[in-house]
């Protein structure tokens, strides 16, 4: 594990902790080995949400825009963690894609936001993540977080159930993306029901 990435975990932890509290439902549905974790996207602090869901014995790997990487201060250190996969956004980012069915085929946990940018409603997903997924050969775990982030307060993360988003023994279509991606989308939008 990435010694910088563990000590900013035990150094933002206690804040954030403090600040944003989470309250995690399903985590006995994460997976051993590769998954493709796929969520909703609200807010800027989503990430951190669902890094301390997992916990630090199971680091992920983020993929997120690069304009982030460009930050002063966060973006030189989050690069330095070795974590993330800059997303060049408004086109294909074949190297992009072609790091993060590395990370998934490496057995290492890939979050992803199928979406592609915050919206406070759960919206359309593009099919990248549904690419990823089936080409990897890992399963999907849909995840939920509400939009409504109270300070001080619980927020909850609702960790669904891993499957296998394509079983046929055929090479997946562009239709068979867009139904796999719509799906997920659905898995992860009826997760709000037990974040009440």
């Amino acid at each position: 594990m990435n010694r910088l990435y563990s000590f900013l975990y035990a150094l933002v932890w206690p804040f954030f902790n403090f600040v944003h509290p989470g309250r995690v439902i399903g985590r006995e549905n994460i997976p051993e080995g590769g998954v493709l974790i796929c969520a909703n996207h609200t807010r800027n602090s989503d990430p951190l949400f669902l890094v301390y869901a997992l916990r630090r014995k199971m680091p992920l790997r983020i993929m997120a825009k690069e304009e982030i990487k460009h930050w002063p201060l966060v973006g030189p250190i989050l690069s330095k963690t070795e974590l993330m996969i800059w997303v060049k956004r408004g086109n294909a980012d074949i190297g992009a894609v072609k790091a993060a069915l590395k990370a998934l085929k490496s057995q290492k946990k890939l979050l992803i936001f199928p979406e592609g940018t915050r919206s406070e409603e759960i919206g359309e997903g593009k099919t990248g993540a549904a690419m990823m997924a089936i080409r990897a050969g890992v399963p999907i775990l849909p995840v939920y977080i509400p939009a409504k982030k109270l300070w001080f307060r619980k927020t909850p993360v609702v960790i669904g159930e891993a499957y296998t988003p394509f079983l046929e023994d055929r090479k997946p279509t562009l239709e068979d993306y867009r139904t796999v991606t719509q799906n997920m989308m659905e898995r992860i939008a009826k997760l709000e029901e037990r974040a009440q």
